[in-house]
Parts: C-alpha cells; sequence; structure tokens
C-alpha cells in the first residue's frame, strides 16, 4: 500500500506498526524514522523563516492567521504523480500541520481518490485509537493492538509507580514569548506522570496568558515545553522562566517529540515527567528527554 503521512505522529504511528516500507510521502518535519525524508517525497514544506524567536514566529503565525493564509504548502503534483493510496492527515491544529480541508481540496483538484484517515486525538486514549485505526486501515491490525497493548502497560505502570505520591501544581508553558497555557491532551499528561495540572485546559487549544495571571496561579513546578521545539530550545528558553520565578523548580522537556508530537512517544512523555516529578518513584529516562533545572 502506498501511504502518504501529511502528519509527523502520524509517520510515527505508521512505522511503529510495521509500514514504514509503504510510507511514499512525508512532511518537512517528519524525523521518525531516521532517514524517512531521504527516502520519501517531502510534499509538505513550512512557509515560516527559519531562525525566527519565539516572539516573531507568534507574530508571523498571528498575522498570516488573521489574513486567512496557510503556514504550510502542499505539492499536490507531488502527491498526485505518487498517486497514494492511503492519506494521514488532521484537523486538529493549523499551526501544527496542513488542515484537512486543505487536503481534501487538494485532493479533489488532482483527482486522487486516496482513502484519507484524518488523526484528531484529543486524549490519550485518543491517540492510542489512531493507532489501531492507522492499522486497521493500513492492513497492519496486530501489530497495531501489539502496540497499543505495549504503551497500556507502561501507563499502568507509571499508575502505579506515582499512585500514592504528593501531586505539586504544576504549570505547562507551551509558549514563552508570550506565554500560552496547554490544551488537548497535555493536562492528561501531568495527571498520568503524577502532577496537577494548573491552568490548561483538557481537549480545548492552547490559549495565550500573562506572566501575573500565571503566578497566581500558584505553582510549585513549572515545565517549560515550547511547541515544535526540542531540548536544548527548551533548556535555552527556560531560562526567562527561572528570572521569573527563581524559587520554583523548572524542568525543560523535548515538547517536539514527547509532548505535542501525539504519537506512541507521548508515553516516553509521560515516563520523563513522572521521574521529574518523582525521582525516587521512576527510572531515569535517557538525557535527551527531560532535564531537571532545581
Amino acid at each position: 500500500m502506498r501511504i502518504a503521512s501529511l502528519l509527523p505522529a502520524a509517520t510515527e504511528m505508521a512505522a511503529a506498526v510495521g509500514l514504514s516500507d509503504d510510507l511514499v510521502a512525508v512532511t518537512y518535519e517528519c524525523d521518525r524514522p531516521a532517514g524517512i525524508r531521504e527516502r520519501c517525497a517531502v510534499v509538505v514544506d513550512t512557509v515560516l523563516p527559519s531562525g525566527l524567536t519565539p516572539a516573531e514566529i507568534d507574530a508571523v503565525v498571528r498575522e498570516r492567521a488573521a489574513a486567512g493564509l496557510p503556514l504550510y504548502t502542499l505539492d499536490a503534483a507531488a502527491l498526485a504523480a505518487l498517486d497514494p493510496e492511503l492519506l494521514l492527515t488532521q484537523d486538529l491544529c493549523r499551526v501544527c500541520a496542513v488542515p484537512a480541508g486543505t487536503v481534501d481540496e487538494a485532493l479533489a483538484g488532482i483527482g486522487c481518490r486516496a482513502d484519507v484517515l484524518t488523526i484528531d486525538p484529543h486524549t490519550v486514549a485518543d491517540v492510542l485509537g489512531a493507532i489501531s485505526a492507522l492499522g486497521q486501515r493500513g492492513g497492519a491490525a496486530p501489530a497495531a493492538a501489539a502496540l497499543v497493548a505495549a504503551l497500556r502497560r507502561r501507563l499502568a505502570a507509571v499508575r502505579t509507580a506515582v499512585a500514592a505520591r504528593h501531586r505539586p501544581r504544576v504549570l505547562v508553558l507551551e509558549w514563552i514569548d508570550p506565554p500560552y497555557l496547554p490544551g488537548h491532551w497535555v493536562p492528561e499528561l501531568v495527571r498520568r506522570a503524577g502532577g496537577q495540572p494548573v491552568g490548561g485546559r483538557d481537549g480545548a487549544r492552547s490559549v495565550p496568558a500573562s506572566w501575573s495571571g500565571l503566578a497566581e496561579l500558584g505553582p510549585e513546578v513549572v515545565v517549560v515545553a515550547p511547541c515544535g521545539f526540542g531540548l536544548d530550545a527548551a533548556v535555552e528558553q527556560a531560562a526567562e522562566v527561572r528570572h521569573r520565578w527563581p524559587a520554583l523548580p523548572i524542568i525543560a522537556i523535548d515538547s517536539a517529540s514527547f509532548v505535542v508530537r501525539a504519537g506512541p512517544r507521548l508515553v516516553d512523555g509521560i515516563e520523563a515527567l513522572a521521574w521529574a516529578l518523582h525521582p525516587d518513584a521512576m527510572p531515569q529516562p535517557p538525557p535527551d528527554r527531560v532535564v531537571y533545572l532545581p
């Protein structure tokens, strides 16, 4: 089966259930499995210039959104030439990927009749359900079932490890300039990791906030998880947060891989957060996932 993935999380899901060799098209952000962009056609790119600060990125996103302009480009001609049988897309976040509505228009324009699977998780359970759905549609149902079962076992192990622990009040920042409170599955990640999320909204979109308003939430721990950024950038941006809360523990995490990308590695993110919040209850994760800044 020829599969085109227009969503990095879906690319990871496909690889995790054994469909790597079926992928023929991906996005510029797809980095798992390693080398996937070199092997597949890259049919989605961003219009955002490289090297922008968080404030500059926010300004560009707001300006283009107000003007009704897209943040991504879709190479419809390349997609048509590949003639995919299954296309993976999303409608969850227009900042994160090409929305399904745009994809539907492109498919109609090029006469492509690919089976379209829209992946729009709002919870961890939705992510597991998306893995199962992808396995079913891609002919890899047994592998998907085995993966979901393994992820559920790991989630249960974390739940047991943190069950009797004090749950600190955890503020997650998905952006720092301006500060953004998280939505979707992120508050759930905190709860599963043994914390009490403050300010986030389950299943909703991320929202901007003021620094004074964030202080009023009374956090005991702050997690810096800038959307789309890896660990090094999170550590760098955590310096600004440290100036504002010098007495609070600060956790920096690779958000791009383990927090905002709704694929199998969300479970890795939960395990990493659980260790950062309860280091005596969980095994220490690999050093490329999370850094605790006391």
